[in-house]
């Protein structure tokens, strides 16, 4: 996209307290490396994140959202997994009708003891922002162009 080669795109992580911040520290612990793209927030459950928390991240400008959580099966919770993997596929699909790239959003299953997996989702995902470009969307630089409309 001719994107300048220095620009870093800005995540936002959402990880559950149990397992994919178990993960995440482990990664960093094992010095593993990846992008220092991604900020993080602890939730006690990967369930407890709502759709908003998504959508205010993209419009203070984020580049993207990772939600992450144990393995679906293996919640604390016993089933918030299974409520984030639902409410994940429907707010993709109303990112997508609102006019922003799914690929903003990601969910992924991280345990405790799979630091270098975080490591390798945190690199993709950066990866995947970069070829997307920067999060746009609410700047009101795509009115001032002409080209797309904020939602």
């Amino acid at each position: 996209m001719g994107q300048d080669s220095e620009w870093q795109p800005r995540i936002l992580g959402f990880l559950c307290r149990w397992c994919s911040y178990a993960g995440a520290d482990l990664a960093g612990t094992s010095r593993k490396k990846y992008p220092p793209s991604i900020r993080v927030i602890q939730v006690p459950c990967s369930g407890r994140v709502d759709p908003l928390f998504i959508l205010k991240a993209l419009r203070l400008g984020f580049d993207g959202v990772l939600v992450s959580g144990c393995h679906p099966g293996d919640c604390h919770y016993q089933t918030g997994n299974y409520f984030t993997r639902r409410r994940m596929a429907i707010t993709k699909r109303f990112l997508e009708y609102m006019g922003i790239d799914p690929r903003r959003l990601q969910v992924s299953w991280v345990s405790a003891a799979e630091g270098a997996k975080f490591a390798e989702l945190a690199t993709e995902m950066t990866r995947e922002l970069k070829e997307l470009g920067p999060n746009r969307l609410f700047t009101g630089e795509e009115q001032a162009n002409g080209t797309k409309t904020a939602p």
